[in-house]
């Protein structure tokens, strides 16, 4: 099953048979209090320099972020995104819980979209899903619901499905639906790894849908988190997700994918993870 998502001039194409996708993180004010201010008085140098930086460093996809408390989220997100695609060609994941900014920013959008997130409630599947269907955009759906998130996979597996089917009641193909199967941190549940993970076995084996999540969420709160995260993708490569909103600026998560790739049959002849090799070793030695 290929999800495609394309700007003006390139595309990206989101398959188990296909190498990993990276959706940078890093555009996000949330928790980078400069950013944050920097965007609220329009200044977009750093939103630039970190697009720019994410591309050079492998990502596939930016995933863009303007919430920022009390200011107009719907204009701020569309500035936003201009400036990132002044300096980008890379595909966007907008990523917003408000619906006018995702309706402000679809509309400004050159390209097919990735919409973050909607979740199985009745009133936001209802209001998300057409405004989805308009833009053509694809979207991704989280595995909860009003009553949280289960700690039961099958639980989310039936809020997957219904998310599935409710896109197709509003005429989106399976496909422009990738499935976010909720990555926890396992600080707080050492369990919430195996369930994450029991979850993305069975949504590729009952719906086959692309799959994505928040990598990073998984190593919250603990020490050293760049190897956590690092071990986590290649696991969840193998259970099935396709692509992660995770940073391509931490060469441990980079060369995690690189390696997952490798291994799962996705770099042929090794020739990717040799030619980042040997830029790393170029780059080290011009220091």
């Amino acid at each position: 099953m290929d999800t495609v998502l394309r700007s003006r001039t390139r595309e990206v194409i989101i398959s188990i048979d296909r190498p990993f996708v990276v959706i940078g993180e890093r555009i996000n004010p949330t928790g980078r209090k400069v950013l944050a201010a920097e965007m609220k008085e329009g200044r977009m140098d750093r939103v630039q320099a970190d697009a720019i930086a994410q591309a050079a460093a492998g990502a596939h996809m930016l995933d863009v972020n303007a919430g920022i408390p009390a200011i107009d989220e719907p204009a701020l997100l569309v500035a936003t995104i201009k400036a990132v695609t002044e300096v980008s060609d890379l595909p966007i994941c907008i990523d917003s819980s408000v619906m006018e900014a995702l309706e402000a920013a679809l509309a400004a959008y050159e390209g097919k979209a990735l919409v973050n997130s909607v979740t199985a409630e009745d009133e936001r599947m209802d209001r998300i899903l057409p405004l989805v269907k308009k833009h053509g955009a694809a979207v991704i759906g989280m595995a909860n619901d009003e009553t949280g998130i289960s700690m039961v996979p099958e639980e989310r597996l039936a809020i997957a499905r219904r998310i599935v089917e409710r896109a197709a009641d509003y005429g989106i193909p399976r496909e422009d639906v990738i499935i976010d199967p909720i990555a926890m941190t396992v600080a707080a549940d050492p369990t919430c790894g195996l369930i994450t993970l029991a979850t993305m076995r069975l949504i590729r084996e009952e719906l086959g849908n692309n799959m994505t999540c928040g990598a990073s969420n998984v190593s919250f709160g603990l020490p050293d988190r760049a190897t956590v995260n690092a071990a986590f993708l290649p696991l969840a490569m193998h259970a099935g997700l396709t692509c992660a909103i995770t940073n391509p600026l931490v060469p441990e998560v980079r060369r995690a994918v690189l390696a997952g790739d490798l291994l799962l049959g996705h770099d042929e002849y090794a020739m990717r993870w040799i030619a980042s090799y040997r830029a790393e070793l170029a780059q080290a030695s011009s220091k």
